[in-house]
């Protein structure tokens, strides 16, 4: 990591080298996929718990908006362009809210270059663990992939440098009723 993010670097700087890291790292692992499985083949790594899969996803998470890859593109980039005009408020003062904007840039751009790619116009999901119940049957998390994992962890980070943050204001500072009157 020290090397990812050495002190010469910019706050922006560290954002965008994570980004492009997570960014290369998503389609490296899905040229991987295209390269070893066919649409919706399956590779049992772990009986009952874990496979490789190739599923091919034109919605949004969990398969939500099904069909809808040009609106989802859209979207995307939409959500790329504004997460980096506002980056300023996610606290890219401090490394780990740097970590969490350059997690989201590179999971968001991930994504859509799944959907503008002419050869594909879908996202790649090949991560897929699931279990066997008693009665029979398959009960599966949504496949995901590399940039789907950066996003929630990029936003998981948000949430709790947000709530820490707030935890550590100052009620002066938070203009709280308790604070003292001029």
């Amino acid at each position: 990591m020290a090397t990812l993010f050495p002190n010469t670097l910019s706050a922006h700087q560290r954002i965008l080298r994570l980004a492009g890291a997570v960014l290369s790292a998503d389609q490296i692992s899905k040229w991987i996929v295209l390269k070893l499985l066919g649409p919706n083949e399956e590779y049992r790594v772990i009986d009952g718990f874990f496979k490789f899969v190739h599923w091919q996803n034109t919605g949004a998470a969990f398969s939500m908006f099904r069909h809808n890859n040009g609106i989802l593109a859209v979207v995307s980039l939409g959500a790329l362009i504004a997460l980096w005009f506002f980056r300023r408020h996610f606290e890219i003062h401090r490394v780990p809210g740097q970590i969490a904007v350059g997690l989201l840039l590179g999971g968001i751009a991930g994504n859509l270059v799944d959907r503008v790619l002419p050869p594909r116009q879908h996202v790649i999901d090949f991560l897929y663990f699931h279990l066997h119940p008693r009665g029979g049957g398959e009960l599966g998390f949504p496949a995901f992939n590399l940039a789907d994992s950066a996003i929630c962890i990029g936003v998981g980070l948000l949430i709790v440098l947000s709530w820490s943050s707030g935890l550590t204001q100052n009620p002066v500072e938070a203009g709280t009723p308790e604070s003292p009157q001029a």
